[in-house]
C-alpha cells in the first residue's frame, strides 16, 4: 500500500486492507487489534506496528509504503540482513556497502 501522507483514514484502511476501524481497534472477522485513532485517522507507523506490516519511507518524495503483513515467512522489517556474495569478478561484495541507498534485490531459484 503506497501512501502520500503519514496518516490513513478508516475508510482507506478498510478498502485497502480489509481491516475495519471500530471503537475496540482494527477488526477483521472475529479478530481485533487495539489501535489508537484520532477522528477516524490512524498514523502509518501505528498501522504498521498493529498489523505487522513492514514500512518503507521516502522522505524526499513524501511517500510511505506498507508491505503485506508478516506471516513469519517474510522479513518483519524493510531492513535486509547483512550478506556478502561474490560480484561478477568473484570479489566479495557486502550488501551493507549500499547503506542509505535504495536497493532492489532480485532472487531466483530453479526449483
Amino acid at each position: 500500500m503506497i501512501l502520500t501522507t503519514p496518516r490513513v483514514t478508516a475508510d482507506e484502511i478498510e478498502r485497502r486492507t480489509g481491516w475495519k476501524l471500530r471503537p475496540e481497534g482494527l477488526c477483521r472477522d472475529d479478530v481485533c487489534v487495539p489501535v489508537a485513532a484520532e477522528d477516524g485517522v490512524v498514523d502509518v507507523a501505528v498501522l504498521s506496528d498493529a498489523l505487522r506490516m513492514p514500512i518503507v519511507t521516502d522522505d524526499d518524495r513524501g511517500l510511505w509504503c506498507l508491505g503485506p503483513p508478516s506471516t513469519g515467512k517474510a522479513l518483519d522489517t524493510a531492513v535486509a540482513p547483512e550478506m556478502v556474495l561474490p560480484d561478477l569478478d568473484g570479489r566479495p561484495f557486502a550488501l551493507s556497502s549500499l547503506h542509505g541507498q535504495k536497493v532492489l534485490l532480485v532472487a531466483w531459484a530453479s526449483w
